[in-house]
């Protein structure tokens, strides 16, 4: 039975169902190409208790963002964290997106997707620019890991190889877009400088 308009049964499952609902329809059909109405009623819940908790469309787009950043980020955590420290990590990195780009469902990064679709407004700009501040983040550790010295600069180029296949497998679809961004990542860490064994890191300025 449909939610009664200004109320909810569960507040926190409603908002849940909404952001799942409105994550899956945004990806499979674009933010433009979906209306509030149908988000309520494929989440069961009216129109007035979604702009409750999220204010516009523009609030609901964004949050869906946000928690895709998150469970991105923390799907990437958790299978990294089954890899040894090193090289072995970073290369696992991109065998997991390889393996995400190969999926019958893939449709691009949704976050991506998110500033593409909503031409780039500052808010929209600020969630992207978060997301791929993690993945350098991340990349700046693992590089760390690997006895890389300065790593910001190459945690730079790897996320422009991630990025470039993530792109490029959405347009192409399945192909080796993913295999050659590892190829690539490879010559990259070959080409790096390492700390030797027991040197600390330089501190950063």
């Amino acid at each position: 039975m449909p939610v009664r308009a200004g109320s909810a049964l569960d507040p926190d499952a409603t908002r849940a169902r909404v952001l799942d609902v409105a994550a899956r329809l945004f990806y499979e059909r674009s933010l433009a190409a979906v209306g509030m109405r149908e988000v309520a009623t494929e989440s069961n819940a009216s129109q007035l208790t979604i702009y409750r908790y999220f204010g516009s469309k523009e609030g609901l787009a964004a949050a869906v963002v946000r928690e895709r950043s998150d469970r991105t980020h923390a799907w990437l955590a958790e299978g990294l964290a089954e890899v040894p420290a090193g090289r072995a990590r970073v290369l696992a990195l991109f065998d997991m997106l390889n393996r995400w780009f190969t999926e019958g469902d893939y449709r691009g990064c949704p976050v991506l997707n998110y500033a593409a679709d909503s031409r780039g407004g500052t808010t929209d700009l600020a969630a992207t620019r978060r997301h791929l501040e993690r993945y350098r983040q991340l990349l700046e550790q693992l590089l760390t890991e690997t006895g890389v010295p300065t790593p910001q600069t190459l945690a730079r180029q790897l996320l422009l190889l991630i990025e470039g296949a993530t792109v490029v497998s959405q347009v192409d679809g399945p192909g080796p877009a993913g295999v050659d961004a590892r190829a690539a990542a490879e010559t990259l860490l070959d080409a790096a400088p390492t700390r030797a064994s027991g040197t600390p890191a330089p501190q950063e300025k």
